[in-house]
């Protein structure tokens, strides 16, 4: 049973990482919005890359563009705290049940 605790704790870091990640990239892009970004920068184009195929669709979903902002940022940050809240502490709590 331990090897399947151990499991479910390998697989928990490695979504609270790459979750981490993905939102420092979301926070990146935000950042870069705010100036006038060159759209051949290789950053530029992999930061967009990387997020518009998740805050598009949030976008045309939820018209949140008061005065100019983008809300959809925002957004995708909570449901990422959101996720490592529930699902990465719930693997977790289930591995260490399973494990002793």
């Amino acid at each position: 049973m331990f090897v399947i605790a151990n499991f479910l704790v390998a697989v928990a870091k490695i979504i609270d990482i790459g979750l981490s990640i993905y939102m420092w990239i979301i926070i990146g892009r935000a950042i870069i919005s705010w100036v006038n970004p060159d759209p051949f920068n290789p950053i530029v184009r992999f930061l967009a890359g990387a997020t518009e195929p998740v805050l598009g669709p949030i976008r045309r979903r939820v018209p949140l563009n008061l005065g100019g902002i983008d809300f959809s940022p925002i957004l995708v940050i909570l449901a990422i705290v959101f996720i490592q809240s529930f699902l990465v502490q719930s693997l977790y709590q289930l591995a260490s049940r399973m494990g002793g």
